[in-house]
């Protein structure tokens, strides 16, 4: 049975996956088109969260920067996975030898650098934008799935059935996707769950700051730079897209706690 935590963080990541989708064929208002003599207006039935210092309407923005938010985090995961669940896995499968240490220590080093810094290292050499914040994200998600995959695979390696593969004569490798692999994808689903709702705050944080996505790319993060000013004579303007972060990040926490416990067949027994 899904927890209560689980539903209303589906809900809200739900909702907020759907304002991007309909942002594809339909938002209220054209972003691109400025609108000065309304601008920094209150919420009302014509701009139902108001209109930014450039008579933007907010509602639209916060559409557009939806699809930005998630496709960057959707994208920078994919990468993480992609690349790093078969280095964990191969990691696991020769524990012990140069290549897992080698692996391992690789990891360690990526993680010594902090996604920020990442992306200031690449913003450096090829300019800021949407493209190189998703490379930065995803280059720090890779040693994350490569250290859940090798510790789900190092748990797995001395189990019985493990055992009857390596005795049917079946390699490394085979046994890693074929056996192993499966008998992870809970933990994957939840780690990537957990990291989807990480990589949209780092995306909103790289913005924030000049070194994600560029205008007229409409992002959370480059709503709040550009509101930061306006706090004391329009509140509404900051205090839209931040919620929206704050709610984003909160349904999906929400959602991957209640993903780890309805998957985890310990905790289901406990349940039941």
């Amino acid at each position: 049975m899904m927890s209560r935590g689980m539903i209303i963080g589906g809900f809200l990541s739900l909702f907020f996956v759907a304002m991007a989708g309909l942002s594809f064929v339909w938002t209220p208002y054209d972003i691109t088109a400025l609108d000065i003599p309304n601008r920094l207006q209150t919420p009302s039935a014509q701009h139902l969260l108001g209109t930014d210092q450039f008579g933007r309407d907010i509602l639209s923005m916060i559409m557009m920067g939806a699809r930005t938010s998630i496709a960057v985090a959707v994208v920078a995961v994919g990468i993480g996975m992609v690349l790093g669940v078969p280095l964990g896995l191969t990691a696991a499968a020769w524990r012990g030898s140069i290549l897992d240490e080698f692996i391992m220590r690789s990891n360690d080093l990526v993680f010594a650098f902090p996604s920020l810094v990442i992306a200031i290292l690449i913003t450096a050499v090829f300019g800021a934008s949407a493209v190189n914040a998703i490379i930065a994200i995803g280059i720090f998600n890779i040693p994350v799935f490569a250290r859940l995959s090798r510790s789900g695979a190092l748990s797995l390696w001395e189990r019985d059935f493990i055992l009857a593969a390596r005795v049917c004569g079946k390699s490394a490798f085979r046994i890693s996707w074929e056996h192993i692999f499966p008998n992870i994808t809970n933990l994957l689903i939840v780690q990537g769950t957990i990291q989807f709702s990480l990589g949209i705050l780092a995306e909103a944080a790289l913005s924030y700051i000049g070194l994600g996505a560029q205008p007229p790319t409409a992002s959370w993060g480059r709503m709040l730079a550009d509101a930061q000013t306006l706090t004391t004579i329009a509140p509404h303007v900051a205090l839209v897209p931040g919620l929206t972060i704050v709610l984003t990040v909160l349904g999906l926490n929400l959602m991957g706690d209640g993903l780890r416990d309805w998957l985890d067949p310990k905790l289901r027994v406990q349940r039941i």
